[in-house]
């Protein structure tokens, strides 16, 4: 079977893409819903959206208390604050309404990574000029490492190809995804933003000094660009390859009890399992209460090699954060080790497709081949790809961070002598 994402592209007047030429995101988006697996699809998303309050993934239901506390990380939050302010100052009125919301709404939520626009919330890079999307740019500069920023770039490039390749730019481009702020920027109070589209999901809370970076979607369909200005860009590289590589170096044993199925899509699987849109994928777009349990050998089984082999692939996955919430993130995972599960779904040769999870308290990636949506492949090839990255047990959109916050306010409040009383 051909490896090549070419020998997939759909002929002219595949019915996948009769009239996607002609429509713009709200088009598709109508069109869309008439697709009854798209339907069912969205309806169970947004019915989650809409009447399921956060409490956050775990293992078992109960989201587990105590895991994370109030620290200076080096979080770069002057240039974040300062690119936000700007961003802000570029806006109208009526976009900044748009723009911004209360640290607690629940537009938080609304991410999703498909390129169907249903959740429009905020500001749409391609509705607007350069006059914003330079500010929108700059706050994604500012808060994510170099190494993180050229991956959203390249993801967003990868989608303008694809629109290319299947002749859709006004449903796919390079700037058809939307940002939202939450809160008011400020070095002292907690406040964040999103940025969603397809392919590109990224939720990011500031405290003071502290960063929480998760829910995080990257994927791609292809993974990389072969034509153009940009031909030569690739991702995923690392997280296929380094985890391939554990998952050769566990003795055999260990091996054939991370492999909970030798096939991607094994007949053997419970009904259910390979779902619609997310494939295998389990920590996707609302699932933000998903009890997901353990599956795999816990890594305190691991030799010192192969942990140091796991610890090069969470690095690989964190390398978006800026240097001081990077470490602080390794570190929390590190300490974590014993209690952290690692699984496996798919084979282990060259060209074979394949599903994994890493698991612990404080930290949870999943990483998954697909089968076409825009490309024809009807199984999962190595070309699309899915990752995920989320802090359970409560702490994704830095809620737990948050709540840690407004309790050490209202102690300092309640300690705070009151006013002196006069003769």
């Amino acid at each position: 079977m051909s490896t090549s994402f070419r020998d997939y592209l759909r002929a002219p007047g595949d019915p996948r893409l009769t009239g996607i030429s002609e429509r713009d995101a709200y088009s598709h988006a109508e069109h869309a819903w008439e697709r009854p697996p798209v339907r069912a699809l969205l309806e169970g998303w947004l019915h989650k959206y809409r009447h399921e309050d956060f409490h956050g993934i775990s293992c078992d239901g109960c989201c587990r208390p105590q895991l994370f506390r109030l620290q200076d990380e080096g979080a770069p939050l002057r240039a974040a604050v300062d690119a936000a302010g700007r961003l802000l100052a570029a806006c109208t009125p009526a976009q900044r309404q748009s723009l911004q919301h209360p640290l607690a709404a629940r537009e938080w939520r609304a991410w999703m990574n498909p390129e169907i626009y249903v959740q429009r919330f905020g500001l749409r890079m391609d509705e607007v000029g350069a006059e914003l999307r330079s500010p929108m740019l700059e706050l994604l500069r500012a808060s994510l490492s170099a190494a993180g920023f050229a991956r959203v770039r390249n993801l967003m490039r990868i989608n303008h190809f694809l629109g290319e390749l299947v002749n859709a730019p006004r449903v796919m481009n390079e700037y058809s995804y939307n940002l939202n702020l939450f809160g008011d920027p400020s070095a002292t109070e907690p406040w964040g933003f999103n940025f969603y589209g397809h392919h590109v999901c990224l939720n990011v809370l500031f405290r003071q000094g502290q960063m929480v970076a998760t829910p995080v979607f990257f994927g791609a369909e292809p993974h990389h660009i072969d034509a153009g200005p940009f031909a030569g860009v690739r991702e995923f590289e690392a997280e296929e390859r380094l985890a391939l590589e554990l998952m050769l170096h566990l003795p055999k044993p260990l091996q054939r009890e991370a492999q909970l199925y030798a096939q991607k899509r094994d007949p053997a699987m419970p009904p259910g399992r390979v779902a619609f849109a997310d494939e295998l994928n389990l920590a996707g777009a609302y699932q933000d209460n998903r009890v997901i349990p353990h599956e795999g050998p816990c890594v305190a089984r691991f030799d010192a090699r192969q942990r140091r082999q796991l610890m090069d692939l969470v690095a690989a996955y964190l390398a978006y954060l800026p240097e001081g919430p990077r470490a602080a993130r390794l570190q929390d995972f590190e300490h974590h080790l014993g209690e952290t599960h690692f699984c496996w779904i798919g084979g282990l040769g060259e060209d074979d497709p394949f599903y994994y999870r890493i698991q612990g308290p404080v930290l949870l990636i999943e990483f998954d081949h697909h089968a076409g949506v825009f490309l024809g492949n009807p199984t999962p090839q190595r070309f699309h790809v899915h990752t995920v990255v989320r802090t359970p047990n409560g702490n994704d959109y830095g809620m737990a961070v948050v709540k840690q916050h407004c309790e050490q306010a209202q102690r300092a409040l309640q300690r705070a002598p009151g006013p002196a009383s006069g003769r």
